[in-house]
């Protein structure tokens, strides 16, 4: 064997220069939507509150999301999260999230991750049965409940904050596509649900339309945001603007599945799975339509084929508002550790996006 190939076998660790900046991450995904849960090395956040946290890394650490989530360490669809204290001494820890656009309110899909994670590193303490993790989001609070076995997670579900009805059947002109009707609710975002039946597209809620479907649902969250005056939370300002469109075909799907929905939120990401916040949102609808009542069940598929399962959990006035308390079912996976290095003297160092 050559002194070459003997030096790459005993040789694989890399020693970064010391002004190199190291963050290291854990990766996951739920139904295929990636997460990037970063560990160690970020910077300290300042602040009282999870907002406060957000506001202070969008101000001051925003060139390290693009650097994590832009390639070339990530892609246009990549999403991420920041642990960091909880809002008071009744939650288990605080969570941001980070993607193409900035740091949106709510993510179910990094919810049932993290909430993955906490048992795989027993962040918490873990016993058989279910493990309840509360959990302080920049929509408020969110309980988990994570199902163990034999010291293993067997399936994540969380109540999510309370989630409304904005409005039914609205319509909006658009250039190109004409008058499209959509529901617009919140389930820690605002989304604008835009049901397949009910508007004549030229596409269907597969792979093949990957293309259409980030065309039109960027066309629709645009125009639904200038037409649209109630895109207003009653509590915070902060959570107030338009996160994404959601294409719904309610129609019993091949797989048995109850429906099939496709999320694209954001600067045009397409979410892999069926969307946690979103599939809130769908209970707020459904509940208002009396499509689904206390005690019963909706499972939605994504664009992967993954699968949610969504129900009513509880009715509540919020401000304004008849909201329901959704709870949202799904499973999540660990695909690596990672540890990213920034060299100060790489020009592409904060990332850059190509579609």
């Amino acid at each position: 064997m050559n002194s070459t190939y003997q030096n790459i076998l005993n040789k694989t660790e890399f020693q970064p220069s010391k002004d190199w900046l190291q963050i290291k991450t854990i990766d996951m995904h739920t139904g295929g939507e990636p997460l990037r849960v970063i560990v160690d090395g970020f910077p300290e956040l300042k602040g009282n509150s999870v907002l406060d946290y957000r506001r202070y890394c969008k101000d001051n650490y925003d060139y390290l999301r693009t650097s994590l989530m832009f390639e070339p360490r990530g892609h246009a669809d990549m999403y991420g999260c920041i642990l960091v204290p909880p809002n008071d001494d009744e939650g288990d820890f605080g969570i941001l999230f980070l993607h193409n656009e900035g740091y949106s309110t709510m993510c179910g899909h990094a919810i049932i991750a993290i909430s993955t994670l906490a048992i795989e590193m027993k962040w918490i303490d873990v016993k058989e049965g279910d493990n309840i993790i509360k959990i302080d989001a920049p929509c408020g609070r969110i309980t988990s409940y994570a199902n163990v076995k034999n010291g293993k997670v067997i399936g994540i579900r969380f109540h999510c904050v309370p989630s409304f009805v904005v409005g039914l059947d609205r319509i909006v002109e658009i250039e190109g596509l004409g008058t499209v009707t959509y529901d617009l609710a919140y389930g820690g975002a605002f989304y604008a649900y835009v049901d397949m039946a009910k508007n004549n597209f030229d596409f269907d809620l597969n792979p093949d339309s990957y293309r259409q479907l980030i065309q039109t649902g960027m066309d629709i969250k645009h125009a639904v945001m200038e037409k649209d005056k109630e895109i207003l939370h009653p509590f915070e300002n902060d959570l107030s603007f338009l996160y994404g469109t959601i294409f719904i075909d309610n129609h019993k799907q091949p797989s048995g599945i109850d429906s099939r929905n496709v999320c694209i939120f954001a600067e045009g990401e397409v979410d892999r799975c069926p969307t946690g916040s979103g599939v809130s949102g769908r209970m707020a609808i459904h509940k208002a339509r009396k499509e689904i009542d206390f005690g019963e069940t909706m499972s939605i598929e994504s664009i992967t084929d993954s699968v949610f399962i969504g129900s009513v959990v509880s009715e509540e006035d919020y401000g304004p508002f008849k909201a329901v308390i959704p709870q949202v079912e799904g499973t999540a996976y660990i695909t690596g550790m990672q540890t990213f290095v920034i060299d100060p003297k790489d020009p592409m160092k904060n990332g850059f996006i190509l579609r």
